[in-house]
């Protein structure tokens, strides 16, 4: 079996292969979906953007990357130069340096189905950011949901002093209790490589949470109106992964049911 490719090897091969600029987010599929490492984490585009800005940052020239839009890297040629031009310094970046990777919603999942989640006072309600990323609890996170009724949306809440998780929940029980089967939510809290929710960040401001929330309904309730997604919904998208136990639990009744014909 061959050596897994560190992630800058990975990333220097897609980059090689495509023999052009890509955003960090298509690096980081083409890492997975090619199979060019197994090891991938909880955010694979994040730990891209990370291992592309931290060598350009500290090999300077000397990197073999160069960034030539926002979020957009390519391979730096042999003698330093590109086909594109050099970005000024603070044309793509934020006053750190690189790509702004948190705003006010850091993440978020649309349209999940309430059966795939097994209901308890703390269920987990997982999500992968990709394809062969690792599963992510987002039963702590905290902001916004949406309840529907096939599509037509219900009820709107917030899950601040209780998770998300226990609201959700609270809603398997109450009035609302028959009346939905799937969810949206945006959470505030960002995700670590490692798939655990981080608190909020420092230069979280009250300033940013009107267009935050208008971001949202734009993002959630779709109308016809808006020709274009919420400007300020600098989000990741994760994809919803049903719990183990509820395969388990239907292959159990699957058994029994099987044995009382017997």
């Amino acid at each position: 079996m061959p050596k897994e490719l560190t992630w800058r090897k990975a990333i220097e091969k897609v980059l090689k292969d495509t023999g052009g600029a890509m955003h960090y987010k298509d690096i980081a599929d083409e890492i997975v979906s090619r199979g060019l490492r197994t090891n991938v984490g909880a955010t694979p585009p994040a730990t891209v953007s990370a291992n592309l800005t931290s060598s350009i940052s500290k090999d300077g020239e000397n990197s073999p990357f160069q960034k030539v839009g926002r979020g957009e890297f390519m391979l730096r040629e042999k003698d330093g130069s590109s086909d594109k031009p050099v970005p000024v310094k603070g044309q793509f970046d934020d006053e750190n340096g690189s790509e702004s990777q948190y705003d006010i919603i850091s993440s978020f999942g649309m349209y999940w189905r309430r059966d795939y989640v097994d209901w308890g006072a703390r269920p987990r309600i997982l999500g992968m950011q990709q394809i062969g990323a690792e599963a992510v609890n987002f039963c702590d996170q905290v902001g916004i949901y949406l309840l529907y009724d096939g599509r037509e949306i219900i009820y709107v809440g917030r899950s601040t002093d209780r998770p998300l998780g226990k609201r959700l929940y609270e809603h398997t029980a109450d009035r609302l209790s028959t009346r939905w089967d799937r969810f949206s939510w945006f959470g505030l809290l960002p995700v670590s490589d490692k798939g655990d929710l981080c608190g909020l960040p420092d230069s979280y401001v009250a300033k940013k949470i009107v267009p935050a929330m208008e971001a949202v309904l734009i993002e959630a309730l779709e109308p016809r109106q808006n020709r274009k997604r919420g400007d300020d919904l600098s989000a990741v998208e994760y994809l919803q992964k049903e719990d183990p136990e509820i395969d388990r639990k239907r292959k159990k009744a699957l058994l029994e049911s099987a044995l009382s014909k017997v």
